[in-house]
């Protein structure tokens, strides 16, 4: 009930505030394991894709934003999974692994930290790793104008993309399933 209030409040000042627009949400399957991965320039994005989304997004979010008052509270009432950055955390990806095996929505921003330019940074391997072990969709999603406290923001959803599951995927194997999801994104913010 909480992270429904949340997320319709969040939604009024998306409308109301940043002219928000989503374009191709009808691409999002509606039922099953999806692995949701975005662009990330904003602390609006995440909000941007949740509100935008009819299905909960369960995203990895940075284990420090759990120790902020008030943002804890909030990444909490998401769902968010907790990733510690300065590890290998292998209990979030058992996390993230166990709700898409329960046909869930998890979200990650592969460049793993905010860009501080509009460009895409290099993307870390894991959400090829998570998307390869658990052989869900990939969904690609792009957000443009989250930087800054004004300006229309616009959330782009892209087609699924399908990879063979893979037990166990050779770091080649991951570069290749990051470039083509990092370029999938790029084309959805060239749209």
């Amino acid at each position: 009930m909480i992270f429904s209030l949340l997320k319709a409040g969040a939604r009024l000042v998306l409308l109301v505030l940043r002219r928000w627009e989503i374009r191709g949400v009808e691409n999002l399957p509606a039922t099953g394991g999806v692995v949701l991965v975005a662009n990330h320039v904003s602390y609006w994005d995440p909000v941007a894709i949740i509100c935008a989304m009819k299905r909960q997004v369960f995203f990895m979010a940075k284990s420090e934003l759990f120790k902020i008052p008030l943002v804890s509270y909030a990444v909490r009432s998401s769902g968010a999974i907790p990733v510690r950055r300065d590890v290998t955390d292998r209990n979030a990806v058992r996390t993230a692994l166990r709700l898409l095996q329960a046909g869930e929505v998890v979200g990650i921003f592969p460049e793993g930290t905010r860009s501080k330019s509009e460009e895409m940074l290099k993307p870390h391997l894991g959400s090829a790793m998570i998307a390869l072990k658990a052989g869900t969709p990939v969904v690609p999603v792009a957000v443009s104008g989250t930087r800054g406290m004004f300006g229309k923001i616009t959330v782009y959803v892209g087609s699924p993309i399908h990879f063979q599951s893979v037990t166990k995927a050779t770091k080649a194997d991951l570069e290749s399933v990051s470039d083509r999801i990092m370029s999938e994104i790029a084309l959805l913010l060239g749209s």
